[in-house]
């Protein structure tokens, strides 16, 4: 009864095994070639590999979906988003150097608008996971949550990990500054010192010019008005194309759920005006002893307060669609 089945099992079954070994062969061969090991997917490759396979495959593919005609399209975050995903496919071979059970791939829209259509992919950025069952149409893979890209490499991790059962590992993210880069700081700090501490028991260096800390001060006012730190939190973007006609770009968005950079930026040099104002106001107007030209600049100063708070409350106006009126005293009216 065992020589059938071994007969069976070298006449039917080889071959097939032989043509999956080849194909993982080729895939491994195709991954060493990229540096952060993704591999990049044409048409014909993605018919080779993906959508010709009847049978069950050995490995799994986690496919980013890009376009480089989008890449200026700062609300996408694309450029940013494939970086990540080339850190996470050098983690993935870092931490399971002997591993051919997921193979990363990109798939550029310019080169395989095929393949788009294929996936059924129709909004950027775009991550599918294409398990290794055989037969099934792409366009039934699992894609990943826009949502969920917030946390960049990180987030896509826990999606492969939950996809597939195997864990990708740490994510190896390059030091912000190399070893040469460091070690020629240290250098140029210990030529520097001796020249440095002179400069400082003397009182001649930029920390001790009373200039450079007024520029820091307004700087600083300016940065906490405008909401800048919103902005960099959340991502957001100086602009956007207009949706109507993409030649028009917006730099004010109507409703508060989202703001943008310009926006912060218009409001924050409406508040620093109202803040140098009345610094002058404070501190310089004093000095001078014309009572006429104190009145007129005191004037003026109230004018420009006056018109910049104007401004802000009209934005705010039409931005939220709440209406800010003055309340007078009921003796007035």
């Amino acid at each position: 009864m065992a020589f059938p089945f071994v007969l069976f099992f070298f006449i039917f079954l080889s071959p097939i095994l032989a043509a999956r070994d080849d194909l993982t062969s080729e895939l491994i061969s195709l991954r060493s070639q990229s540096p952060s090991g993704v591999i990049r997917l044409t048409d014909d490759i993605v018919n080779r590999f993906i959508t010709s396979s009847p049978t069950p495959r050995p490995y799994s593919f986690v496919v980013f979906f890009d376009a480089t005609k989008l890449h200026d399209k700062t609300e996408l975050r694309l450029p940013q988003l494939r970086s990540e995903f080339g850190l996470l496919s050098s983690s993935f071979s870092t931490n399971n150097p002997d591993s051919s059970k997921i193979f990363f791939c990109e798939i550029e829209f310019a080169q395989s608008q095929r393949s788009f259509s294929i996936f059924g992919v129709n909004s950027l950025p775009h991550v599918r996971f294409v398990g290794p069952s055989g037969g099934a149409s792409p366009s039934s893979s699992d894609a990943m949550d826009p949502s969920a890209f917030s946390r960049l490499a990180d987030s896509m991790a826990e999606y492969v990990e939950t996809k597939s059962g195997i864990s990708i590992g740490m994510i190896h993210r390059p030091p912000p500054i190399s070893p040469k880069q460091i070690f020629a700081l240290l250098l140029i700090a210990v030529i520097a010192a001796p020249f440095a501490i002179r400069k400082i028991l003397k009182g001649e260096t930029m920390l001790h010019d009373w200039r450079l800390w007024m520029a820091g001060s307004v700087f600083i006012y300016f940065f906490s008005v405008a909401g800048t730190m919103h902005n960099i939190i959340r991502n957001m973007p100086m602009f956007m194309t207009d949706r109507n006609d993409p030649n028009k770009l917006v730099f004010f968005y109507q409703g508060s759920g989202m703001q943008l950079g310009a926006e912060g930026f218009a409001v924050g040099f409406l508040y620093t005006i109202v803040g140098l104002a009345i610094a002058v106001v404070t501190h310089s107007l004093v000095y001078v002893r014309s009572v006429g030209v104190q009145r007129a600049l005191m004037f003026a100063a109230m004018v420009v307060s006056v018109w910049a708070v104007r401004k802000v409350i009209y934005l705010d106006n039409w931005k939220t669609g709440y209406g800010i009126h003055a309340y007078w005293p009921s003796s007035w009216r």
